[in-house]
């Protein structure tokens, strides 16, 4: 069976080794980029291999939200954590604006990484083959789409997860603390703004469907059958 290709982006060198080796211990394949421009050209080249990306923000020339910007206009799929020595609010909700499924400040724990990244990829080939339906919405898990009233819409991977465990628990209040356990894993270090972050633009992208899910303040979000 191939390795699951991980694709570490980041200008130094330094940090690029420290992943890649905690990366091939845990026996994954791994592609490289030096900075954005490099990136978008493995991404491209090497699009059908790629499982996950790792992504540092700060990088001369090119960007991380650039990139992260760029890979989202074809790919809304491939999951991308983006690794940033910021720490302000504002840096990163910009990452989740521009597609980013997780968010990790520096400096991090390799270990913790990659425990992110299994976490990740076990999640997203987890589908049964289940279709989940409600009020016109379509999730078929074997083909990890969604459609309403029969239109396909584009989700990001994380987007896709929340709206499949909305709707495995439709009707229940559910807390934040239960939403980034379930979809965010255990050990994810965020807050609520992750959430409503993600909500906000699964709700715009749901289009009136979107009002389904509602906020229940103080406690977190529900999906109305």
């Amino acid at each position: 069976m191939d390795k699951q290709k991980i694709l570490v982006v980041d200008d130094e060198e330094r940090m690029r080794k420290l992943v890649r080796d905690f990366l091939i211990k845990s026996d994954y394949g791994v592609l490289e980029a030096a900075d954005g421009d490099e990136a978008i050209d493995v991404f491209f080249e090497k699009r059908q291999e790629i499982a996950l990306i790792v992504l540092d923000v700060m990088m001369p020339g090119r960007d991380g939200y650039e990139v992260c910007r760029e890979i989202r206009e074809y790919d809304k799929q491939v999951p991308i954590i983006m690794l940033t020595a910021k720490s302000e609010e504002r840096d990163e909700l910009q990452g989740f604006k521009e597609g980013a499924d997780e968010y990790i400040s520096k400096p991090f724990s390799p270990k913790i990484l990659v425990a992110r990244i299994s976490a990740i990829l076990r999640r997203s080939g987890a589908g049964e083959g289940k279709v989940l339906e409600m009020s016109g919405i379509r999730l078929d898990q074997a083909a990890r789409s969604v459609t309403i009233d029969d239109k396909p819409i584009d989700l990001s991977y994380k987007e896709y997860e929340l709206l499949m465990y909305f709707m495995e628990n439709r009707g229940i209040a559910l807390d934040r603390e239960k939403i980034l356990n379930n979809v965010w894993n255990y050990d994810y270090f965020g807050d609520a703004r992750t959430i409503d972050t993600h909500v906000k633009k699964l709700r715009s992208k749901m289009g009136e469907k979107g009002d389904l899910i509602k906020t229940i303040w103080g406690v977190g979000y529900k999906l109305e059958a």
